[in-house]
């Protein structure tokens, strides 16, 4: 009678849920959608940054100069700048963010072996990527430089021969060019699981009591375990396939590596999913609406996404804010997807947070169990 009593419940689930070809379109369609549109939108490369020159001295040193930060691939001239005024007018309109200015004289100075000055304005009002353009061209003005020392080094003692110097051989491990979609695509994918599980069982219980089918639960002789039960399962074999699609779009559209055994991913989504959809589950007992239910979850998951790591490093938030991430399931998650993505490890070494992931989802579900009363109360 157990299995038989589950056996409907799912049954009525499945046909409640995917009745309707719209709802079909949200929970299949959407996540697809939104992991293109987001998987582009997550990219924090900096290439191609608008630069405008204000070259004061026109000498062939200057142009040189110049030469070396648009060879460089990482910066496009926009505009050859001819009057003063108008550096301040392309940085305040955003049309340009970094403004190349060499004085007058930095030929000569360079002839006569001192020290010539070139200035680099950059757009300040977004933080990290005027932090990038900068790393940028210190490395193109110290490679520069290296090169006109160890020329004036030749000419001055008559040697040919470069000086010692140190060369620093770097590798790159698990991410070999750096890209940073690389490092969001995985994290794309996890927030997107974790949002449309939420929303889908958020919405579950409260559902039936704005429909009035709750009244027909309370005469049958299904218990609360097996009621949340049947409310669950469905929605995990729709998140599972949720799970394989946008994976796979991750992988064969974005051409993000996948290093790791697909099993230990869906065994970290599973583990993850019973903490999510007990969540939601929760949520749905405590909510009167489906309207707050909805909003209940939104408040939810944004401080989720926030404190998980994926956006911003969780050592750099305060010790209390730290403490109060590990009561987020997303931490552990991000922690799992990107190490079978990238460096392919398994639960060997991620065991830790698949633990974690299995004592939060058994906790709430407990709760969410507790919490649902057959009553209309």
């Amino acid at each position: 009678m157990l299995f038989g009593r589950i056996k409907q419940m799912l049954i009525k689930e499945f046909i409640q849920g995917l009745r309707d070809p719209r709802m079909k379109m949200v929970i299949f369609a959407v996540p697809i959608i939104q992991l293109l549109v987001f998987g582009y939108a997550a990219n924090t490369d900096v290439r191609h940054i608008a630069t405008a020159i204000y070259d004061l001295d026109q000498s062939v040193a200057s142009r040189e100069l110049i030469s070396r930060f648009v060879r460089s691939g990482y910066f496009d001239v926009q505009e050859l700048i001819r009057d003063e005024s108008r550096v301040r007018t392309l940085l305040d309109h955003g049309q340009v963010r970094a403004v190349i200015r060499i004085n007058s004289g930095y030929e000569g100075d360079l002839r006569a072996g001192q020290g010539a000055q070139a200035q680099l304005l950059v757009d300040g009002a977004d933080s990290n990527t005027a932090g990038i353009v900068l790393n940028y061209a210190a490395k193109i003005a110290a490679q520069y430089s290296q090169e006109l020392q160890s020329k004036q080094m030749a000419r001055t003692q008559g040697v040919s021969r470069q000086p010692g110097r140190v060369e620093l051989a770097s590798r790159a491990w698990f991410n070999d060019n750096l890209e940073s979609r690389n490092f969001y695509v995985p994290g794309v994918i996890a927030t997107l699981v974790t949002l449309m599980s939420l929303l889908l069982t958020s919405m579950a219980v409260v559902r039936e009591k704005e429909i009035g089918t709750m009244e027909q639960i309370m005469v049958t002789p299904i218990k609360p375990s097996e009621f949340i039960l049947g409310k669950t399962l469905p929605f995990a074999l729709i998140s599972f396939v949720d799970v394989l699609l946008i994976t796979g779009v991750g992988v064969y559209w974005f051409e993000v590596p996948i290093r790791g055994h697909l099993v230990y991913l869906l065994f970290g989504a599973a583990l993850h999913l019973l903490s999510t959809l007990s969540i939601g589950l929760l949520i749905s007992t405590v909510s009167q609406t489906q309207q707050q239910a909805m909003m209940t979850t939104f408040f939810f998951f944004m401080p989720a996404m926030l404190l998980s790591g994926f956006m911003f490093p969780i050592a750099n938030m305060p010790p209390a804010i730290q403490l109060l991430t590990y009561l987020n399931p997303l931490r552990y998650f991000l922690v799992i997807i990107r190490g079978v993505f990238l460096k392919g490890i398994g639960p060997e070494i991620l065991w830790p947070q698949m633990a974690a992931l299995a004592a939060l989802g058994l906790v709430t579900l407990w709760i969410a169990t507790k919490r649902f009363h057959k009553t209309l109360a």
